[in-house]
């Protein structure tokens, strides 16, 4: 390869210089420029080999990936038991709402049956003392009554002296109320239960006529123990009449009040 360069180079000096020397003898003279050539075998200078032509680089396109529609997973079997396991707690849940609201009602009739229970009762009790007052009115006007005849007649039998109405004066005697006591404990026929606390006592106003013939009898304090009450007030009735005083007179308006167990032991 050197040296078919240096042929060439050499070629092309000598065809130069022969056009040269040809354009000497054709033209006036000029000065001219010689280059000397060494005519020694040179190495030329290696041509550098061409650059390889590099293709253009492929345009990458992006690559498209195809978008995956994911289908929904199929749905599971119902799990039986489970199923069934909700059931029953939302039928337990249910029943349970059920008794609840029932038990609501029942305690709303409940204390509204109390209400009018408790309303009844206090109608009752206000309609049985309006009763009773007004029965108490009636037999004291009654006993007033019979009171005031047993005394005009007692008055007119007495020549009109009112010997009658000094036998009706209170006198003392210390003996008249332990004689009507008696009396009426002995006609008492209470056979009720004595071991109570206490020694609970009743007392009763009784009005007499001046023969000592019982007018009325009227309960002023209770012993709590309604047996015993209805005893005595019995036995008081069952001792009409009632014993006088040493003098023969009465008092027309007596209080007596008999103890539980003094009462028993005179059964």
């Amino acid at each position: 390869m050197p040296s078919v360069l240096l042929a060439l180079t050499v070629h092309v000096g000598l065809l130069a210089f022969l056009w040269i020397g040809i354009r000497w003898q054709n033209t006036p003279p000029v000065s001219v420029d010689a280059e000397v050539w060494d005519m020694k075998v040179q190495q030329a200078a290696p041509v550098a080999p061409p650059e390889p032509v590099r293709p253009p680089a492929p345009v990458i396109e992006p690559k498209v990936v195809p978008k995956v529609v994911e289908e929904p997973p199929a749905p599971k079997p119902p799990d039986i038991a489970l199923e069934r396991i909700k059931e029953q707690k939302r039928k337990l849940l249910e029943k349970k709402l059920a008794e609840e609201k029932l038990l609501k009602e029942k305690q709303k009739e409940l204390e509204d049956e109390k209400a009018k229970e408790l309303a009844d009762k206090k109608a009752k009790e206000k309609a049985d003392k309006l009763a009773k007052a007004a029965a108490d009115a009636a037999e004291k006007k009654k006993s007033d009554k019979l009171f005031e005849q047993a005394r005009q007649r007692l008055a007119s039998q007495a020549g009109g002296t009112g010997s009658a109405e000094h036998s009706t004066a209170p006198r003392i005697d210390t003996g008249y109320a332990a004689k009507i006591s008696a009396k009426i404990k002995g006609n008492s026929k209470y056979a009720g239960d004595k071991d109570v606390p206490g020694n609970p006592r009743v007392e009763f106003k009784i009005q007499q006529f001046p023969t000592g013939e019982i007018i009325s009898v009227k309960k002023t304090k209770s012993s709590g123990i309604p047996a015993f009450d209805d005893a005595v007030e019995r036995a008081i009735n069952s001792s009409s009449p009632l014993p006088k005083k040493s003098d023969g007179t009465v008092d027309t308006t007596i209080t007596i009040g008999f103890k539980l167990k003094e009462f028993s032991d005179a059964d």
